[in-house]
């Protein structure tokens, strides 16, 4: 779907950016691939990776979502966008809130009235799991975000930009997750790993697994839909069990604005989500959403069927749980 077609990636210069870029590069052939990001040296070291010359359909813009305008000019010609950008870091978030307000939900709504402008014709927004059922600033934000992009289908009616949301957790080995975390301490000479819960679980998600399910979800998509992947769980005491078998391990208390578990898709909204093969798609409510949609048979003519009424996807409540061998093959695939 991505041939000789326009795609626009906001915080391109991320974990994420790099692994669909490389996988557009790989199995598609692009008339255009737009990078865009605020941090030029970001932008620099990633043209080292993939020189211009040798990959003549990229571009690299230097801007920021806050500004309505440059996404404008940036977005001409874009038929797909991507909007990875965001403030991610859970306590700078409770520090510092009105700089994720501007960022994730005022840039979430400037992502959206570019693409309006420029006639977008699909856009994803990545979530995560903290934006279910928010107790940080961060999943706040994220959770805003979330509830602008579905609501913009509203805006534009049956013709015009559809968008969704895809809501994962934990991915393995991206900047600022526990994995390269632990691992620097590991090589650093620690003497303990910490660990803020000893019930701690987190949902464990590839890189490569991730981009996968964005470029699938893109296929899958009518509008409105928020993409959850069914993916394992993994105890935290077990990752450190799996990267660090002799070292012993140091309870240190959670984080501001920190879960014990992850919930991606909250009980509450049970009566709308639907159960697919290998994902989860919450939609939006009746009252507030045009009905044009069947929600339960995608555009790759797979069907859904509902959840119980007392369903919900947690990480400590998931039938999928990593074992510690299975762990360390992860780590050692995807990351070390």
């Amino acid at each position: 779907m991505f041939n000789n077609k326009v795609i626009f990636i906001s915080g391109g210069t991320g974990s994420f950016g790099h692994e669909f870029l490389k996988k557009l590069l790989k199995s598609y052939k692009p008339k255009k691939i737009i990078i865009f990001s605020r941090d030029e040296y970001k932008q620099f070291l990633m043209q080292k990776t993939f020189p211009i010359s040798k990959h003549p359909s990229l571009r690299f813009f230097l801007g920021d979502i806050r500004d309505l305008e440059r996404l404008k000019i940036a977005m001409n010609g874009v038929d797909y966008v991507v909007h990875a950008a965001a403030l991610k870091h859970v306590p700078a978030a409770e520090y510092n809130p009105m700089e994720f307000v501007k960022t994730n939900i005022y840039g979430a709504e400037n992502i959206i009235q570019a693409s309006i402008h420029q006639k977008v014709k699909k856009v994803i927004a990545l979530s995560t799991d903290k934006a279910a059922n928010p107790i940080n600033l961060y999943g706040a934000t994220k959770l805003a975000s979330d509830k602008i992009f579905i609501a913009a289908n509203n805006i534009v009616g049956v013709k015009g930009t559809a968008f969704s949301v895809v809501r994962y957790g934990n991915v393995l080995g991206s900047r600022g997750s526990v994995v390269p975390y632990f691992d620097n301490l590991i090589k650093s000479g620690t003497k303990f790993l910490p660990i803020t819960n000893i019930k701690m679980t987190r949902f464990w998600i590839t890189l490569d697994h991730s981009v996968d399910f964005v470029i699938k979800s893109f296929k899958r998509m009518a509008g409105g839909e928020t993409f959850v992947p069914k993916i394992p769980s993994v105890k935290i005491t077990d990752l450190a069990k799996a990267m660090a078998p002799k070292l012993k391990t140091k309870i240190v208390g959670i984080r501001p604005g920190e879960k014990i578990h992850e919930l991606m898709c909250p009980n509450e909204m049970a009566d709308q989500t639907i159960d697919f093969k290998d994902h989860y798609v919450i939609f939006p409510s009746p009252q507030n959403f045009d009905k044009r949609n069947n929600f339960f048979i995608n555009k790759l003519k797979e069907k859904g069927k509902k959840v119980s009424e007392n369903f919900e996807y947690s990480s400590n409540k998931n039938k999928n749980f990593l074992s510690i061998n299975e762990i360390k093959n992860l780590n050692i695939k995807n990351f070390f």
